[in-house]
């Protein structure tokens, strides 16, 4: 089978499936290495397919989302009021991410889409196996959040606000950090 219609094929799994599919099951689907799977995901993104990694595998975003990168900055304890915030009023936090001076952006993709997925996530902080990203940068961080509409973004940005998370950019800071997202 060619790569071309192996990646047909790839495409056409993703979205016929309603869950994620890992990529060691597409290798053995089609006899190829993992590396492989990673590579013809990395070329269907190439060509505007938004495939989603995720823990659990690969999942196909077909629906219209709309997204905006929130800077935001608080304690360790209050990670999951921020993201319960975040999906309670209907936002996907897709990734977390610093801007370091040297280092430059430090991406960690989330997909945290419900307060079971928050729930997961703080247990995994807990339990003493990593640290938040934030703590590298004195608490400051960004989330790029997805949501079905503008006005869900901008609901989630004023709740944000007002809760005392909202951060302003600062003039060394880059104001669109990816093209695709909505500021």
């Amino acid at each position: 089978m060619s790569g071309e219609k192996r990646r047909e094929n790839l495409l056409k799994i993703l979205q016929e499936s309603t869950n994620p599919v890992s990529g060691t099951e597409l290798a053995e689907k089609f006899n190829v290495s993992r590396q492989i799977v990673v590579q013809d995901i990395a070329l269907l993104r190439a060509k505007n397919h938004e495939i989603i990694s995720t823990h659990k595998g690969y999942i196909l975003n077909d629906e219209e989302t709309f997204k905006r990168v929130f800077k935001v900055k608080h304690t360790t304890e209050q990670i999951p009021d921020e993201l319960n915030l975040i999906v309670d009023l209907g936002g996907v936090i897709d990734d977390v991410f610093v801007y370091h001076k040297v280092y430059g952006v430090i991406k960690v993709d989330m997909n945290i889409k419900s307060r079971r997925d928050v729930k997961k996530y703080i247990e995994g902080i807990e339990s003493g196996v990593s640290t938040p990203l934030m703590q590298i940068t004195s608490e400051y961080h960004y989330h790029t959040v997805s949501a079905d509409s503008k006005e869900t973004l901008d609901e989630i940005q004023k709740e944000l606000d007002e809760s005392g998370y909202l951060v302003a950019l600062r003039d060394y800071e880059p104001v669109d950090f990816w093209s695709r997202v909505d500021e």
